[in-house]
């Protein structure tokens, strides 16, 4: 195999692959031998003709597709590996020649890990995040705690109200016909939770137990049912229940049935102590946030098209997964929004983007300071590991294998990057409005 690399503009390079011509007949008899079975030959049995009377039959190009993915899959690492490029994206190929008897010749158009010339990120400066807990804040954790231990109590003396909980039956129209998702029996509606579609909610206000109303609507432009999309409706509604949140008393009892404390004054002494190590964890990410996009918008790269699609492409796989996990098909969430999985890429694509020039600031901050984790740390990160996966060490250092133990090292080594620029920085607090 014989390789030359042509730098292109934009981080882009070509590497023009030349392949043997006994490796490309090698890859031919694979690619036959693979599929000689569907080949009918009179005067053979399936399977037993030669290869030559295959091709005579079928042509001596029958067989290129199948040989020269054989040749890509066997030549392209080697190449790229022999080019000395931090590739990080796919190769676009392209076939030069493909002839029976002649070397096979490819190019592969690769994107390249862009230079990122640093700007400052020492000393930096930013406006330290707050991690100030108010009375306010305490006071609404505790209507949320009071909130949960509620309890719905049945109403039958007075008609709906804002806020209520009810239990309707409905079903809609549109000119006139019912249509497919727009019935329910027994459907649980908090009034005043927009949970339905513009005026629905409201129109149920002052009915009574046993009601039999009409409601009219407009479904929104936007609306994920095509079909229904900017259209009046009509749902005729039956109020069967209506159930009003009752709440708890603030007092030493409360205290003592939701905390371990016995009184108000010290459940409530609690909640502000806890809220503020949340908020000082809370500020402490943000400031993290805060400086490191200082520090990458300090920067300077060229980030190659591609490499922002692989992440791309990266991010909705992983999104993909993670909803897979919950069990919740991609395809149905897609469906359901009214989105394709181009258009779902395109809104992560900032994001995608900023992850990469991240990375790529972090490490460059790595290099300059010749940031790199020492052997205890490595040996953290395996055992905790090892303790998630319920694993031994021995076993988390096999399935990483070399090239895992080295993303590791260089994953690691971005995270001290990080931590040593947050050090470094400078955190102002907000200046009072004047």
């Amino acid at each position: 195999m014989s390789l030359q690399v042509e730098n292109l503009e934009k981080n882009m390079a070509k590497l023009t692959v030349e392949v043997p011509a006994e490796q490309f007949e090698a890859a031919i008899k694979t690619a036959f031998n693979r599929n000689k079975n569907r080949f009918n030959i009179p005067g053979f049995r399936r399977g037993k003709a030669p290869l030559q009377m295959v091709e005579k039959m079928y042509g001596v190009e029958v067989l290129f597709e199948d040989a020269a993915n054989i040749v890509l899959d066997e030549s392209y690492p080697g190449a790229a590996d022999e080019s000395g490029l931090e590739i990080v994206s796919r190769p676009e190929v392209e076939i030069v020649q493909i002839e029976k008897g002649k070397p096979f010749i490819y190019t592969a158009t690769v994107a390249v890990k862009p230079e990122v010339t640093l700007g400052e990120y020492k000393g930096v400066e930013v406006e330290k995040a707050s991690a100030e807990v108010t009375d306010e804040d305490v006071e609404a954790e505790i209507k949320r705690v009071q909130d949960q231990n509620s309890r719905l109590v049945s109403v039958e003396d007075r008609p709906v109200a804002d806020g209520d909980q009810t239990v309707i039956d409905f079903e809609g129209f549109v000119d006139g016909a019912a249509f497919e998702g727009g019935k329910g029996e027994d459907y649980p509606l908090t009034i005043g939770s927009h949970s339905f579609i513009d005026t629905f909610e409201e129109q149920l206000i002052g009915k009574n137990i046993g009601d039999e109303c009409e409601v009219n609507v407009t479904f929104p432009e936007n609306y994920q049912a095509a079909e229904l999309a900017g259209k009046p409706a009509l749902f005729k509604v039956k109020i069967k229940e209506i159930k009003v949140k009752e709440l708890p008393e603030l007092d030493d009892e409360f205290a003592s049935e939701v905390s371990e404390f016995e009184t108000m004054e010290e459940y409530r002494s609690d909640v502000r102590t806890k809220l503020s190590e949340t908020k000082g964890r809370e500020a402490a990410a943000e400031n993290e946030n805060r400086v490191v996009a200082k520090v990458v918008e300090n920067a300077a790269m060229d980030i190659p098209e591609p490499m922002l699609e692989t992440e791309t492409r990266n991010m909705v796989n992983d999104y993909a997964r993670r909803m897979q996990s919950q069990g919740l098909a991609f395809d149905q969430y897609l469906k359901y929004t009214g989105m394709t999985v181009e258009a779902f890429g395109e809104q992560l694509k900032p994001q995608a983007e900023q992850r990469i020039r991240t990375r790529l600031v972090m490490e460059a901050v790595a290099k300059a300071e010749n940031i790199e984790p020492d052997e205890e740390t490595v040996e953290r990160e395996i055992g905790a590991m090892a303790a998630n996966y319920k694993m031994e060490a021995d076993q988390v250092r096999e399935r990483l294998g070399e090239e895992g133990l080295k993303q590791l090292k260089e994953d690691l080594a971005v995270q001290e990057a990080i931590d040593f620029v947050v050090a470094e920085a400078s955190l102002v607090s907000e200046k009072p409005a004047e």
